[in-house]
């Protein structure tokens, strides 16, 4: 028997077991991964341009699993709360379950977040909070499930133990239990999971990195993407702290490269600065032209407003201002970035310095 007719027989075996599998279990529970859907990858903005494009696919993945961390007030709520924004922009549903019991109906709103039509959960203990979660993946009728915070979800025995009782382990295995049931109904139903998380800090370690998040190592391997949050700097308008510029980090990342990072602006009043954040990278991607403090947008064939360069304005602020009120120059210079994004073209990393330090220079 020669080779060609070895490897032909092996295909028909393949073929019948590939036959059997779909009779029995249904024509999606196998498939060769050139013909499936699997490899396009779906994704919602998260809001800020500057971590769609670290993101490497546009956004979040839809049916995955992604993980939010970082220290107190930082912005990782402000995040969440803009992916919620941008998926009811589209037309989809959003819930949101509060375990904190902390969600600021009117700060949502300033976001962009529609607080009447977004399903709201705050739930009493944390397998009452997962329990909810899976029923709502369940539905496959939701969009994005956020979960605010996995700190806060405290199991049960717990709650109705007595203080200072040791409950070893107990939110560890109720993730992980949790985590295993979900995983394959969230790549089904399409489903964004986020799931916020806090820091702590390990006792006695002396070298390597002592930071850590609760809820047991479950969720660090059932996430598709884990973005990192820090403050890098409060923005001040004289004296009074107006906002943050928060350094994100895509610390894994099964859909695209890992490790990427970007910095964007969180106003208090309006959350991601939208106008900032197309700024700064309109000028690393080498869209918008910065000289000394003076801001231009340069458009083959003329620009939205009809000119063909089109002065932004003098400092980051008033450039700022200027995008605002003109969605469609902001929508524009959107649609360069991308186009300049998925030709390949190098950023200029030293611009993105710059305007970090516009942001400290105008403080």
């Amino acid at each position: 028997m020669s080779k060609k007719d070895e490897e032909k027989a092996k295909l028909a075996v393949a073929e019948t077991a590939i036959a059997q599998i779909k009779e029995r279990f249904g024509d999606n529970a196998i498939m060769r991964f050139g013909e499936s859907k699997a490899m396009e990858v779906d994704a919602v903005s998260t809001g800020s341009i500057s971590l769609d494009i670290a993101l490497g696919v546009g956004g979040v993945p839809r049916g995955r699993i992604i993980e939010i961390f970082g220290p107190e007030a930082s912005g990782k709520t402000t995040l969440a709360q803009h992916i919620i924004a941008e998926v009811q922009k589209l037309g989809g549903i959003a819930a949101f379950i509060d375990a904190e019991h902390a969600l600021d109906p009117d700060y949502a709103r300033k976001i962009g977040v529609d607080v009447d039509n977004l399903l709201i959960s705050q739930p009493d203990t944390g397998e009452q909070a997962l329990e909810i979660l899976e029923t709502l993946v369940r539905s496959n009728a939701v969009d994005v499930v956020v979960v605010d915070s996995v700190a806060a979800l405290v199991p049960r025995a717990e709650i109705e133990g007595e203080m200072g009782d040791s409950h070893m382990g107990l939110q560890a295995r109720l993730m992980s239990q949790a985590l295993r049931k979900l995983t394959g109904i969230v790549s089904k139903t399409k489903t964004i999971t986020v799931f916020i998380n806090q820091i702590r800090h390990k006792i006695g370690v002396f070298f390597g990195n002592p930071e850590t998040t609760p809820g047991g190592n479950a969720l660090k391997f059932y996430c598709s993407v884990r973005i990192e949050v820090r403050r890098a700097a409060q923005i001040k308008q004289g004296e009074k702290i107006i906002g943050n510029r928060v350094k994100a980090k895509v610390v894994k990342n099964k859909v695209a490269a890992p490790f990427r990072t970007t910095e964007f602006d969180i106003m208090y009043n309006e959350g991601i600065s939208v106008s900032g954040d197309l700024l700064d990278t309109g000028v690393i991607h080498k869209i918008v032209t910065k000289l000394g403090n003076s801001y231009t947008f340069s458009a083959q064939g003329g620009s939205a407003l009809g000119g063909g360069e089109e002065k932004l304005g003098v400092g980051r602020e008033k450039a700022k201002q200027f995008l605002r009120e003109n969605p469609k120059l902001m929508k524009e210079i959107k649609e360069k970035i991308w186009e300049a994004v998925e030709k390949g073209e190098a950023p200029d990393e030293e611009a993105g310095v710059a305007g970090a330090d516009a942001v400290a220079d105008e403080g």
